[in-house]
């Protein structure tokens, strides 16, 4: 008697268990087709793009993640490469008009002033100066006069 009240009470128990979840389903297996990103719904349902381009649009979005999953070192190391030639561009950008402002200045000084008898580092420190708002060259036709 003891082994057919044990048997009927797992009968119960699975029969109990069964008819929960049957009532309680976790989650329905059809999504919801009203549930779609705002992106697509501003762009392909309200403003009518072409599908051709949200298929385009969900391809690359695909490739890109794969691709991320494979070459995860070396998308790091070409960003910090990026990130690198960002943080020196302003150095490059300087360093490059000023020696465009100096070439400038030494064609003026030797055009303007005609002074023969300064060296090249004469002049190449006029012209720096000159570039930076110095007045040495004024002083120089001062001096001529």
């Amino acid at each position: 008697m003891n082994e057919k009240g044990t048997s009927n009470f797992k009968n119960v128990r699975k029969q109990n268990y069964e008819a929960k979840k049957m009532n309680n389903p976790r989650k329905p297996n059809k999504k919801d087709g009203n549930l779609l990103p705002w992106w697509v719904e501003l762009l392909f349902v309200q403003i009518g793009l072409p599908d051709k381009i949200l298929i385009s649009i969900l391809k690359a979005k695909k490739d890109s993640k794969e691709l991320i999953k494979k070459d995860k070192k070396l998308l790091i190391a070409f960003l910090f490469f990026i990130a690198t030639l960002a943080y020196f561009y302003p150095v490059i950008k300087h360093s490059k008009n000023k020696l465009n402002c100096e070439a400038i200045a030494t064609k003026y000084i030797i055009k303007n002033k005609n002074i023969s008898k300064i060296s090249k580092r004469e002049l190449k420190m006029l012209s720096t100066n000159f570039c930076y708002g110095g007045e040495e060259i004024y002083e120089i036709e001062d001096l001529k006069n």
